[in-house]
């Protein structure tokens, strides 16, 4: 396994040992069969196991998860697909009310192993309901696991992990990373609901996941150029939230500032700011500041890079913190 692959590659891969190692491993999706996805992160997967366990399945979300939900039931272990982010919304009673509760309401007799693939966030230029990032709803809803993974590495090993997961996973793909290339080693090195610390720093911590991990890299190294130190942390987990390693950072710095591609209002950066304020009040120079997209629908493509956080929105806010 060990090498160089994109993300789509990485998820492809990791599929294909989860059916290999599992019989009772099944996707289900719309053309994720002979097609291979839109992105093609299930080519080659029916041909080699075969349509009754690579499933295209109708252009129905609703249908798709509720079916997992009943495959979970009788043993199975099925990987669902949501095409784009924005369709997965004729699922969410499904999701919310049924695949979140199980477990809960079978007072832990039932398990509900099923993994729900979301390619989500911008940045492709797609049409209408192609760049949502929903990850506040599905954090919010108790009973979910919700994961994010940043670089090919994790989305290999956290797919795998999320699979054989007897809860349910929401595995949001960060789609226009899909081509990015790295290394993706032969084990997993961190649990699924783990941080992680991309690049050690000193003057400020920058929280990130999934699409904007990568920016924050960036504007950590235009940073050092100017003397400043930035720690940026992935996040990979929405739910649970690995706030050991947040605070501990946090603490060191004195400064953090989240940074998402959802919208600020009532997103993932305000629970984590609400929570690192407690935690670390006596330990802040400033406020933890967020960074992210504004309180409007996703905007067309044309005008979509005005929308998404970049390198200059975050070392503005960079710059707020080190002024107080």
């Amino acid at each position: 396994m060990a090498g160089q692959l994109s993300i789509a590659k990485a998820l492809n891969e990791a599929l294909r040992k989860s059916l290999e190692n599992d019989p009772k491993t099944l996707l289900m999706g719309e053309d994720i069969g002979k097609l291979g996805g839109v992105f093609r992160i299930t080519d080659g997967l029916q041909k080699d196991f075969g349509d009754s366990r690579v499933i295209d399945s109708p252009l129905a979300e609703s249908g798709i998860v509720g079916t997992a939900i009943g495959l979970a039931l009788r043993g199975y272990r099925p990987v669902v697909e949501i095409q784009f982010d924005g369709f997965v919304y004729p699922a969410f009673d499904q999701i919310v009310s049924q695949l979140a509760k199980m477990h809960a309401r079978a007072l832990g007799h039932v398990k509900m192993p099923v993994t729900i693939r979301i390619p989500y966030a911008g940045g492709i230029g797609a049409v209408e309901h192609h760049s949502e990032s929903h990850e506040a709803y599905f954090a919010h809803t108790a009973g979910l696991r919700v994961v994010s993974p940043s670089n090919a590495h994790d989305a290999h090993w956290m797919l795998r992990q999320a699979i054989e997961s007897d809860d349910p996973v929401i595995f949001l793909e960060p789609k226009r990373r899909y081509w990015d290339k790295g290394e993706v080693g032969d084990a997993a090195d961190l649990g699924l609901y783990d941080a992680r610390i991309v690049r050690p720093g000193t003057d400020a911590t920058l929280i990130a996941y999934g699409p904007m991990v990568k920016v924050c890299q960036e504007a950590a190294a235009a940073a050092e150029e100017d003397g400043r130190h930035l720690e940026v942390v992935d996040l990979r987990s929405l739910s649970p939230v690995d706030f050991a390693t947040l605070e501990e950072s946090v603490k060191r710095t004195g400064r953090g500032i989240v940074v998402h591609e959802a919208p600020v209002f009532l997103g993932m950066g305000a629970e984590l700011a609400a929570r690192l304020t407690e935690r670390c009040f006596y330990h802040l120079e400033a406020p933890i500041l967020r960074v992210g997209g504004y309180h409007a629908p996703y905007p067309p493509s044309r005008v979509e890079e005005a929308f998404l956080p970049d390198l200059d929105r975050v070392l503005d806010a960079v710059d707020r913190a080190l002024a107080y």
